[in-house]
């Protein structure tokens, strides 16, 4: 495994239900190969945990801190974490 392999959490808040937040996501990490899930908060966030490619992460981080068309993404924080290997594919959760 390659150094630049890496694990993320991803929290945006604002305008970010109900607006196809979560499969713009999806869609976004599936494109550039990472791995993990995405899904709605009760806080009224969305949650992203992400593993893979360190630069991927950071442009699907751009990404989600403009969000889809209808969404007005108000904060966006990233913390790095330690890699584990977890996942197999992205998906989104419920």
């Amino acid at each position: 495994m390659s150094n630049s392999q890496t694990r993320a959490q991803i929290i945006a808040s604002g305008l970010v239900q109900g607006v196809g937040f979560r499969y713009f996501v999806y869609r976004e990490a599936a494109a550039l190969g990472l791995k993990g899930y995405v899904k709605n908060l009760y806080s009224g966030e969305v949650l992203t945990v992400v593993e893979g490619n360190k630069a991927f992460i950071e442009d699907l981080f751009q990404q989600i801190k403009i969000g889809p068309s209808h969404a007005s993404v108000k904060k966006c924080i990233i913390e790095w974490e330690q890699f584990k290997d977890e996942f197999k594919s992205f998906e989104v959760r419920y």
